[in-house]
């Protein structure tokens, strides 16, 4: 947590006095305070984490790093009693998150100039330590055990919801802390819906289905899809699944520092468009994944950051046919100092269940 606060200090922009961050992952992220409610306000030499009664003593055993203030019956009152304490006149704060209702409280409680400033915390967070993929691979253990302890239980005429069910119970029995995202179970023609929610269709003999999933540990989420056939693929279903699965190990072989996400993507998007299928993949190539399943860097057409060493995203190509089914295939990837580690091991052939 030291590091990660120098790190903030030297990328608070020059007039900047302190910044407040509200956002949860951010906080968590700055502070290791794992509570639904408070404050941190951190400037050039102070580091204060504003919560109230219920949390105090768990803040002071998660936050050492931190003061830790019980703001009692006024966050507003605590907050402007900080800024004074430590002479703060222009405060940064998370426009992105923080509401305008609230906005307009602190403009009138506060005594400090407001100055708008997303993406400071965000930044840091895409380049991972060690802590945090030793985190990750264990999330993303956790939901690979937990597939395999599920397929024996997907079989015809049980329902996309029953096996979501089945998939989550694993989940957590493995150690899991929560859902990353509410499973994605997708069968026959729903398989064409890419965040398709699971339903109570029953599987079919011949049907797609397609599950995509994560753990979370120790607050870091993973992120899977695996698409099975349930009973014997059919041509044309092992034709899709190889030109996505062709996809998606060149854009695996891609992932390297260097390159943009949306070069990245490209590659995986240029042979899916060959195949004749450029209309059927409309979501981006992948995602960063952290403390949230979705956040920097992007793997997609518009992703402008360079990859660098440590950075996470997942690599999750797909096809996608209206009243016929999809395909999606989606990896976790860490990039390394010469091209990327996979954090997962399953099999990626075309598995008939």
């Amino acid at each position: 947590m030291e590091k990660r606060l120098a790190k903030l200090r030297a990328s608070l922009p020059e007039g900047f006095d302190a910044y407040l961050v509200a956002k949860p992952d951010n906080r968590a992220y700055l502070t290791g305070f794992t509570g639904s409610n408070g404050y941190a306000l951190i400037s050039r030499n102070t580091a204060l984490l504003l919560t109230d009664f219920r949390y105090v003593e768990q803040a002071a055993i998660e936050a050492p790093e931190f003061m830790i203030k019980d703001y009692q019956t006024s966050l507003y009152d605590a907050l402007q009693q900080a800024l004074t304490e430590h002479n703060i006149q222009r405060l940064g704060f998370e426009s992105d998150y923080i509401t305008f209702s609230i906005y307009e409280t602190l403009k009138e409680k506060l005594q400090a100039e407001l100055v708008p400033q997303t993406g400071l915390v965000e930044k840091l967070r895409m380049v991972k330590d060690e802590a945090e993929l030793a985190s990750m691979r264990r999330a993303a253990a956790i939901a690979e055990a937990a597939l395999r302890q599920t397929l024996p239980k997907i079989k015809v005429g049980v329902s996309e919801a029953f096996i979501a069910l089945e998939l989550e119970i694993e989940l957590r029995r493995l150690g899991s802390e929560r859902l990353a995202f509410e499973i994605i179970a997708a069968s026959g023609p729903r398989s064409s819906l890419p965040h398709g929610r699971a339903s109570d269709k029953l599987i079919r003999h011949g049907d797609f289905l397609t599950l995509d999933f994560g753990a979370v540990y120790n607050g870091y989420c993973s992120d899977m899809t695996r698409t099975f056939v349930v009973g014997k693929a059919t041509d044309e279903q092992r034709r899709i699944y190889g030109i996505v699965l062709k996809a998606q190990q060149a854009a695996l072989a891609a992932a390297k520092p260097g390159r943009l996400g949306k070069e990245v993507d490209a590659v995986a998007r240029e042979i899916i468009a060959q195949a004749g299928y450029a209309e059927r993949f409309g979501h981006g190539l992948g995602h960063g994944v952290g403390r949230a399943v979705h956040e920097g860097p992007s793997a997609g057409t518009k992703g402008e950051d360079a990859l660098q060493p440590n950075m996470v995203i997942t690599i999750e190509p797909g096809i996608y046919i209206p009243e016929w089914g999809g395909v999606r295939i989606e990896d976790m990837v860490v990039v390394t100092p010469d091209g990327c580690e996979n954090f997962y091991s399953f099999s990626k052939e075309l598995i008939e269940l």
